[in-house]
């Protein structure tokens, strides 16, 4: 394995910026195909041990590099939304709710790459191939926090549209270790979940399947290369404007004080950084040494409309952090669906940011419902705040929309990225069919409805499913990529992220980034005298 500037080669057939679900992908079916393949990863390698106990442990958790605090999870904050992301070998795998849903039809039929494919036949052997490579199960029990969501599906007539979840979790026995049960032995020993409920903080356990665990883990064994704690800071062609020759990247490490820069050369760059880390690269490539990008870099941001509420209940003989992250779900209309999230017992973090969840078109008027909220229930949001284990009594709802509005990513003459209102509506944390929602799931659990102060004080919503701003187009005044992945204007250049996604999922969208990079890879040759 390759950590450190040094020791990796200085030429490669392709260069992955990123180790999340585009970029695992990426490595594993190039190597596979007898390219060789370095990929970069800006966080740390953790290992099972490595991961906090619990999300108090900051220094594990959040990624604050300023602070010297390098974990696996990132805050970032925008004028429109705030956004949760991955950092680390594996990425978004080490934080996400390993929850594997399939899109409705809208998402394949709208949007800027409705156009050149029928997707849903075109993505459906590749969400099967996602689902073995990533060992989707359905989650086999329920604890609290799901019989409280079924609780509401019986009260609302919609029993038959509340399901366990599939994720990304090796039950078998629990507790119990055993050889590698999907890769016929080629893969690491894995050991039964114990519904810890610490799936978002890093799973300690070695149950999640994350990626370093399976497309990490076989890529090299077929020769890639993982790079971890170095960042990509210059993509260009080695002779100018010749893309032939292939591209000089520029690396610096990302944890030390003082940044050590490198040079290494490829015949193909893949931009894998996820949104905030590829469109952030690529604005400021456009502007230097990748002037041919499509100005509609930036563009169709998506937030998935998601809205992030706690409830806490206040019956202490239940235990709502024991379970998978998201163990089952809610179709609540065509267009809408309801999760619940847990973190396991004593990740208490959170709640020192939480405020009331009140509705408001302004500051003023949500602070005082603040205020009075406090003044009617003094006793609960002390039991809340002071004396009770949050995370034991606490879900966290999430809601999702396919409903479109997008918003646009630009780079500020500071270098760092601004947000603006690009169609629709703007992003708000008051979607009234979640506020109905977040009520009768309160209810349901004899809960009190927290939200992020930010969302209370600024109305910024917040998401952990950040998409958009390299979409599909059928040229580049439509998108920034074909339908196969390629960057127009350039050669061997790829964008294979949750920067592709060119409509609406409306769910968890790491299966579908997994399944559509599955069929970008496939349309790459397997390795003879020249790159396909």
């Amino acid at each position: 394995m390759a950590d450190n500037l040094g020791t990796e080669k200085m030429e490669y057939d392709y260069i992955i910026i990123g180790s999340g679900f585009g970029g695992s992908v990426s490595a594993l079916r190039l190597s596979k195909k007898g390219y060789s393949v370095l990929v970069i990863e800006k966080g740390k390698w953790y290992k099972a041990e490595d991961f906090p106990k619990t999300n108090w442990n900051f220094r594990k958790w959040l990624w604050l590099p300023s602070l010297r605090f390098f974990g696996i999870m990132k805050l970032t904050i925008f004028k429109h939304v705030a956004v949760l992301s991955g950092t680390g070998v594996g990425g978004g795998s080490l934080v996400y709710a390993n929850t594997l849903p399939i899109p409705k039809a809208t998402f394949f039929e709208t949007g800027s790459w409705s156009a050149l494919l029928d997707w849903e036949t075109e993505l459906a052997p590749y969400y099967k191939e996602a689902l073995r490579m990533l060992g989707a199960t359905k989650n086999p029990k329920l604890f609290d926090g799901d019989l409280g969501l079924k609780k509401v599906a019986q009260k609302l007539g919609m029993e038959d549209k509340f399901d366990a979840t599939n994720v990304a979790v090796y039950f078998g026995e629990e507790n119990v270790t055993k050889k590698d049960p999907y890769f016929e032995g080629m893969g690491p020993e894995r050991t039964g979940c114990n519904y810890c409920g610490a799936c978002m903080t890093g799973c300690r356990n070695n149950s999640k399947n994350t990626l370093d665990k399976n497309y990490l883990y076989l890529a090299q064994k077929y020769g890639a290369e993982i790079l971890a704690e170095n960042e990509v800071y210059d993509v260009r062609p080695i002779n100018g404007k010749d893309v032939a020759s292939g591209y000089e990247v520029g690396i610096k490490t990302s944890t030390k004080l003082f940044a050590k820069k490198r040079k290494i050369t490829s015949k193909g760059v893949i931009f894998s950084g996820g949104v905030l880390g590829s469109i952030k690269l690529l604005l400021k490539l456009r502007a230097t040494s990748l002037p041919n990008i499509s100005d509609r870099l930036g563009q169709d941001i998506r937030t998935n409309n998601e809205t992030l509420v706690s409830v806490s209940s206040l019956d202490k003989d239940k235990n709502y952090s024991k379970g998978v992250a998201i163990g089952s779900i809610l179709d609540t209309d065509e267009n809408s669906h309801l999760e619940i999230c847990r973190y396991s017992e004593g990740s208490n973090a959170w709640k020192l940011i939480h405020l009331p969840y009140v509705t408001g078109k302004t500051i003023f008027i949500r602070l005082g419902k603040v205020l009075v909220s406090l003044i009617k229930s003094p006793i609960d949001y002390f039991k809340i705040y002071f004396m009770n284990s949050w995370a034991k009594q606490t879900v966290v709802l999430l809601f999702m929309q396919t409903l479109d509005s997008t918003l646009r990513f630009k780079r500020n003459i500071f270098g760092s990225i601004s947000s603006t209102v690009s169609t629709g509506k703007k992003p708000t944390p008051f979607v009234p069919e979640s506020v109905q929602l977040i009520k009768e799931y309160s209810a349901a659990v004899n809960g009190v409805s927290t939200s992020f102060a930010l969302e209370t004080l600024a109305g910024i919503p917040s998401t952990a499913h950040i998409l958009g701003g390299a979409v599909m187009g059928a040229d580049s005044s439509e998108g920034v990529i074909d339908k196969n992945n390629k960057i127009f204007g350039y050669e061997n250049l790829y964008i294979i992220d949750g920067s592709m996604i060119s409509a609406n999922p409306g769910v968890n969208p790491s299966l579908s980034i997994t399944a559509i990079a599955e069929r970008a890879m496939d349309q790459i040759h397997t390795k003879t005298n020249s790159l396909g």
